[in-house]
């Protein structure tokens, strides 16, 4: 059996058998009069570009800038609707409602919970060690892994706590699980530490799956661009899964104009711009009276255990900063996004009076 086809036994049966559903454009190619899809022939309202058409389900030309951007061949890449959509087309795929799991590491993104309570798929969970700086207990991991866990997700650098998760732990437990469940690595933050994707390493390991965004590093949040790396094998299994058309025309050229040298550039700088403010906020914070502890942060932003939460995200709020109160996952802590020096020094004035 091939490393490939031992992923592929972890896929519920029934979407295996799936036929998906086979959009317009899908099907043809090379067209010079469409009229396959009951589209308007034509955009009635002043708009360019036109949109009258539908998208390609999955943009040869992003795809390829993606693959591009993360090192991997384009068969490695679906391009999603943010990583959100990446991971509810992992949940969907691997988990069977009511019968399989899922491990997640707390605190960390609480997406992957919902996901999982939408599937009715049970969350097995292995806290990070607060103690060694929220490092992964890969052995408790190990050991919580059971025939029912089908995925396990692990967020590097980790939402809220911002620290990397130690990559040869990560890929040991990948290596363990080989067969037995799928890793998949959520690298939203990835850009801003300065370390490789482990992106490169899904070719050797079919049972890794690495989730990547323009969200963050590119600034495209609000254009919902996320790509999946994984096995050729995994792709073609979520192409069954995903909507037809995930990539709307406007969203595509956003993402286009991002991966093109000058926006590659301009990212690049931007990255450089909001680490150093990070340092600069961090050591701020750190003076003052209301500031318990600043985690060390390996993303855009820091996770701050500070006197009394409420009443600092109460102060935050009386003076339109908004911060993301964690204190419910982490005790007495707000997670501060990184922003522009303006904006840091707002956080900072209004810290400063709690």
């Amino acid at each position: 059996m091939s490393a490939a086809d031992s992923v592929l036994r972890l896929v519920r049966p029934d979407i295996l058998a799936l036929t998906a559903y086979s959009s317009a454009r899908k099907e043809a190619k090379g067209g010079r009069v469409w009229l396959d899809a009951n589209e308007n022939p034509e955009t009635p309202s002043v708009h360019k570009p036109l949109l009258n058409r539908y998208p390609e389900p999955q943009p040869a030309d992003l795809i390829a800038q993606l693959a591009s951007l993360y090192g991997v061949a384009p068969a490695q890449v679906l391009v999603t609707r943010g990583s959100d959509e990446g991971i509810d087309l992992l949940l969907r795929t691997f988990c069977r409602a009511g019968q399989d799991a899922i491990l997640i590491t707390p605190p960390t993104y609480g997406m992957y919970v919902v996901a999982a309570g939408i599937q009715g798929a049970r969350p097995v969970t292995i806290p990070l060690l607060r103690e060694k700086n929220y490092a992964l207990d890969a052995a408790a991991v190990l050991r919580a892994a059971t025939p029912d866990v089908k995925l396990v997700f692990l967020c590097s650098p980790n939402n809220p706590t911002g620290n990397l998760l130690d990559r040869p732990a990560v890929l040991a437990l990948v290596r363990s699980l080989a067969g037995r469940a799928v890793v998949a690595v959520d690298e939203a933050y990835v850009d801003f530490s300065g370390q490789p994707s482990l992106a490169a390493e899904v070719a050797a390991n079919p049972n890794l799956v690495v989730l990547r965004t323009l969200s963050k590093a590119h600034g495209l949040a609000g254009a919902r661009v996320g790509t999946t790396i994984a096995d050729p094998a995994v792709i073609a299994v979520l192409q069954k899964v995903i909507a037809p058309y995930p990539v709307p025309v406007p969203v595509l050229l956003a993402a286009l104009a991002a991966l093109t040298p000058a926006g590659l550039a301009a990212a690049r700088e931007s990255v450089a711009t909001l680490v150093a403010e990070r340092t600069r906020l961090a050591a701020a914070l750190a003076r003052l009276p209301a500031v318990k502890r600043v985690w060390p942060s390996d993303a855009n932003y820091l996770l701050v255990e500070v006197a009394d939460s409420a009443r600092a995200m109460a102060a935050g709020r009386a003076a339109g900063v908004v911060w993301r109160d964690r204190s419910k996952d982490v005790s007495r802590c707000i997670r501060i996004t990184v922003g522009t020096a303006e904006e840091n020094n707002a956080t900072l004035e209004v810290l400063s009076r709690v």
